[in-house]
């Protein structure tokens, strides 16, 4: 029972990152390609290098990869390594099918602008995917998470700072306009893969002082369905002796809990602080 449930989990990760790759394939092939820039990825490295070696965009992608591919093994664990080398496989095999399908394909918005505006929220749905999975689509976001895992930066940053140096890579072939759209687009990729990384793991800790603390306490625990822990606060001016309640909940949770405390107490004192990371550490 225990080993098909762990074939069954294996087989729903490969899966979902299959669809990833496919994602971020279909981003570079039908956007980023027709666009001619390069947008802080290596297929972007790729697409200038493209017209230079007399190699299909799927081999200069896969070469690339490789090298990048053996460093992000050794420094970043196991589990990404095996991931991020299945992803690394399957990106150019879809690429060299889309290049099998679709010949010669051309913008699908007849504009530059909108097919960098595209590429870049169609690529960061299936990075932030990726990224989720402890997996990557190789390249330049093996360096993106070396520098996430080494120097702590977030990964929409780490992905914009390494992506600047293939983007300026435009300046060697095409002309100012390519290479601005390309700088821009880096940047903005690295916001919004942020974006979807972390909006779908923040959640709120909201601090509230009422004088009706029974009553919302019951409600954080039997409404929400959520956790509480109240502190005992003293007031500077006076030193009055009061409870904080503080508890975190998600978007939809929270949007109940501010709706509860209009209705219970409107002037109740409320503070909220976005988090990001929670760790429970247990006792040994």
């Amino acid at each position: 029972m225990k080993k098909q449930l762990k074939d069954t989990q294996i087989l729903l990760e490969i899966l979902i990152l299959t669809a990833a790759v496919a994602i971020i394939a279909a981003a570079v092939y039908f956007f980023l390609v027709p666009s001619h820039t390069s947008v802080s990825s290596i297929s972007g490295l790729g697409i200038v290098l493209s017209n230079f070696v007399p190699l299909p965009l799927s081999a200069i992608t896969m070469i690339l990869n490789v090298v990048l591919l053996i460093i992000g093994f050794f420094t970043c664990g196991r589990e990404f390594g095996v991931k991020t080398v299945y992803t690394s496989i399957m990106l150019p095999v879809f690429l060299g099918l889309f290049e099998k399908i679709f010949p010669d394909f051309g913008s699908m918005t007849n504009s530059q602008e909108l097919d960098v505006l595209c590429y870049t929220l169609v690529v960061s749905v299936g990075l932030s995917i990726l990224f989720n999975r402890n997996a990557s689509s190789g390249g330049l976001d093996i360096v993106a998470k070396i520098m996430n895992k080494y120097l702590h930066m977030e990964l929409g940053k780490a992905m914009s700072l390494s992506g600047m140096c293939v983007a300026l890579s435009a300046a060697l072939v095409y002309d100012k306009k390519t290479v601005v759209l390309s700088i821009l687009g880096t940047y903005f990729n690295g916001i919004v893969l942020d974006h979807f990384i972390f909006d779908h793991n923040i959640k709120r800790r909201v601090c509230i002082i009422t004088p009706k603390e029974e009553e919302l306490r019951e409600f954080i625990l039997h409404e929400l369905h959520s956790g509480a822990t109240i502190y005992e606060a003293y007031g500077a001016y006076n030193m009055q002796k009061r409870k904080e309640i503080i508890t975190i909940v998600d978007k939809t949770e929270y949007q109940k809990l501010m709706n509860f405390i209009n209705k219970l107490d409107p002037k109740a004192f409320i503070t909220v602080y976005n988090v990001s990371d929670m760790r429970y550490q247990p006792k040994m």
